[in-house]
């Protein structure tokens, strides 16, 4: 008589739910924004229930959701699809005999944690994964391999890179810190205000802060003149002769959904 595979431990959504912090932790050390990380711990908890049925035990609770949060990231990545540091233009870098940084000025910045998690953010995805699940939370580069679904190979390539590219972002950093010099804010920070900006909802101080960020950064106002273009277009959707039919516009108006 054949057996049946073993099913799912009937404590796996205990299991998930104690795996809530490490995997908090880990999101929030990828994408450096708090929002970002709960909404991809909740799809990666809700993404692992609901596969429950599939799985069978051949990894850890912690690997299996660290796999289904890191499949949950590269999927919003590929959809944002802008990564500051190319490998292959780093891995060209440092193949040069030329090529050298000032090793006092890196360890000096690394000192910085603002500087270090600036240097995170222009490091490409992939690599920057397993760079913080090895560096960081100390896990073997087979676990890495293992619950990315890649090969031992290709987990210790990117390893490599990673640390070669963290190198030349915190050796570059001094260019950012140039080009910003005397700007308030990082550009983050100011990037984060600019919702609440269009809205009206700052405070003094603070939207002065912002006005001025925008008005010196090299990079920020063409990010700003795009959200206020759609912030614009988005608004232009009030009036509804001009996108929907008035028959709908009434329909709204009192409450009902479309026909």
């Amino acid at each position: 008589m054949s057996q049946h595979p073993p099913g799912p431990p009937a404590d796996l959504g205990a299991q998930v739910a104690a795996q809530r912090e490490p995997l908090l932790r880990f999101a929030l050390s990828i994408t450096r924004d708090p929002v970002a990380a709960e909404d991809l711990v909740q799809e990666a908890m809700a993404r692992a229930l609901a596969a429950r049925d599939g799985f069978r035990g051949d990894a850890s609770v912690a690997t299996w959701l660290h796999r289904i949060l890191h499949n949950a990231a590269v999927d919003r990545a590929r959809r944002s699809a802008r990564e500051v540091l190319v490998d292959e233009v780093v891995e060209a870098d440092w193949h040069d005999d030329a090529y050298t940084v000032d090793a006092e000025a890196v360890a000096e910045r690394a000192e910085v944690r603002a500087e270090v998690e600036d240097a995170l953010l222009r490091i490409p995805f992939h690599h920057r994964a397993v760079l913080l699940l090895h560096d960081v939370e100390e896990w073997t580069v087979e676990r890495i391999a293992d619950a990315l679904g890649i090969s031992l190979p290709a987990a210790k390539q990117r390893l490599r890179r990673g640390r070669m590219m963290m190198v030349t972002a915190m050796a570059r950093g001094h260019e950012r810190r140039a080009a910003l010099d005397g700007v308030p804010l990082r550009c983050w920070d100011a990037r984060q205000w600019v919702s609440g900006y269009l809205d009206g909802e700052l405070d003094v101080p603070t939207r002065a802060m912002v006005e001025r960020h925008i008005a010196a950064c090299p990079t920020c106002p063409p990010l700003v003149a795009a959200l206020t273009g759609t912030h614009r277009a988005l608004g232009a959707l009030r009036d509804p002769d001009s996108v929907i039919s008035p028959a709908l516009a009434e329909r709204l108006a009192r409450g009902g959904g479309p026909a």
